[in-house]
């Protein structure tokens, strides 16, 4: 499966807010309560995140929104997976599945909107 990240070398909150599907106060909030989340700032005091952040942002979204972690828990999880050694491996994972999700949604307009066009 192709990775959904363009090449970049660094990428704005809109940019991650876009591939992640969330509003960007979202990945403020997230920023504040997950210590490994946190990006770098560019010479104009913007957030520039990296694809290894990207990933973390779509594990963060799979714990909370497909989990149904707590912030709470999320944060024991995440340091756990940390503590193990775990981390990148279950964002490379949360990653797959989320552009798998994705993918699905996508079809299912598509589908729904061919059905249209066949009735109409």
């Amino acid at each position: 499966m192709p990775d959904r990240i363009a090449e970049k070398e660094y990428y704005s909150i809109g940019d991650v807010c876009e591939i992640a599907d969330l509003k960007p106060h979202v990945l403020r909030y997230w920023e504040s309560q997950f210590s490994v989340l946190r990006p770098a700032k560019n010479g104009a005091g913007n957030r520039v995140y990296r694809r290894k952040e990207i990933k973390l942002v779509q594990l963060l979204r799979h714990l909370l929104y497909t989990e149904r972690y707590t912030i709470e828990g999320a944060q024991k999880k995440l340091n756990q997976l940390r503590k193990d050694g775990k981390l990148p491996k279950a964002a490379r994972v949360a990653w797959d599945r989320e552009t798998i999700r994705d993918l699905r949604r996508e079809a299912d307009e598509l589908v729904e909107l061919l059905a249209s066009v066949e009735v109409g």
